[in-house]
């Protein structure tokens, strides 16, 4: 449908992919931004852990959260990107952790029967939203079908427990990461700081900003250093609240090879008035970004002709059980359809 948002920040990447204009594409996740889209697309997206793959020449949000990851048709061609993306670069600190954990060759954990025997966790329902929890439901029985021991539920904890936090360190970390990534530019680029890129859309509102502000800059502007004990403090309380007390201590407590939970809904409308976009709710994004650990969508069905996605994660480094599971419910599902564009959804 012509008229729906493909979600972002990737949406490029995920149309691209979708609509077979390229053999398969790259996006860049801070925080749902490889999920979002592909879920809206109805493509399979994998956002990797942090440090699996460079973010060398990647334009910056958060150096704590942001990885580029495959986003393809098929869970078969995300497996061979990734193989391709997966190393250690010493452009990219974040890197040298991925030592011992890369594949040389991530297609060897696609097996149609690799969930057998496996332990999947679920989230819990949305309760206010029968599309997604059907979803969910028919996800469970397809892989119980396929020999996978499904927990239902098995909430995390702690979700809901994070306030301010991921925010309070994506601005800080916004700052910092940006101004560094532009004093690399050669001396010909002009706006070498992010408060020269604000002076510079405030001098050019009308053309740069006419729907919408700079308010997320401006905030990231008023912040210290990486120093600050408010940004010590909110980005401690992340990685304990999604890491040891969060997917960790809940896959610990069920036992379980992998989590799983509703991609999102349908792709919203176009509309600059309500600012919505697609993708909107259910979504299973913001643990695993800011734990920093591997997640990865795959199509699950249709609503009223618009796609809907499967995600699956679970601890750092652990793709190919995620790729295994992902390959293993593509294949017995065959959800995913090529798009139409047409030009808008007829409800009739």
């Amino acid at each position: 449908m012509l008229d729906r948002n493909p979600s972002g920040s990737s949406s490029g990447s995920a149309v691209a992919a979708s609509s077979n204009l390229c053999a398969a594409a790259v996006g860049t996740e801070t925080d749902g931004s490889i999920v979002s889209p592909s879920n809206a697309c109805g493509i399979v997206g994998l956002k990797p852990t942090v440090g699996l793959v460079s973010r060398a020449g990647v334009i910056p949000i958060a150096h704590s959260q942001d990885t580029a990851g495959p986003m393809c048709r098929t869970v078969a061609d995300a497996a061979a990107l990734l193989s391709g993306m997966a190393g250690v670069d010493p452009r990219d600190a974040a890197t040298a952790a991925a030592q011992g954990h890369i594949e040389a060759d991530y297609t060897k954990f696609l097996d149609a029967n690799g969930v057998k025997g496996m332990k999947i966790g679920v989230q819990k329902r949305q309760g206010n939203n029968p599309v997604i929890d059907a979803l969910v439901e028919q996800a469970i029985k397809t892989l119980r079908d396929l020999g996978a021991e499904v927990v239902d539920p098995a909430p995390i904890e702690t979700m809901g427990q994070l306030g301010t936090a991921e925010r309070d360190v994506l601005s800080y970390e916004f700052k910092t990461d940006l101004n560094a990534y532009l004093a690399t530019m050669p001396e010909t680029v002009k706006n070498r700081t992010l408060a020269d890129l604000i002076a510079y859309n405030e001098a050019n509102k009308d053309k740069e900003m006419p729907y919408f502000g700079q308010e997320i800059f401006t905030t990231s502007q008023e912040k210290g250093p990486l120093t600050d004990q408010a940004y010590l403090d909110a980005r401690a309380k992340c990685v304990d609240l999604t890491r040891a007390k969060g997917i960790d201590a809940t896959m610990d407590k069920f036992q379980l090879d992998a989590l799983m939970g509703a991609s999102g809904g349908p792709a919203g409308l176009v509309d600059l008035v309500t600012l919505t976009g697609g993708g909107g709710g259910g979504g299973s994004s913001q643990f695993p970004a800011v734990s920093g650990y591997p997640h990865i969508t795959v199509p699950a069905g249709f609503y009223m002709g618009l796609p809907m996605g499967m995600s699956f994660y679970g601890r750092a480094w652990s793709e190919p059980t995620l790729i295994k599971v992902a390959y293993a419910f593509e294949q017995a599902t065959k959800a995913r359809k090529a798009p139409t564009f047409i030009p808008t959804l007829v409800l009739s």
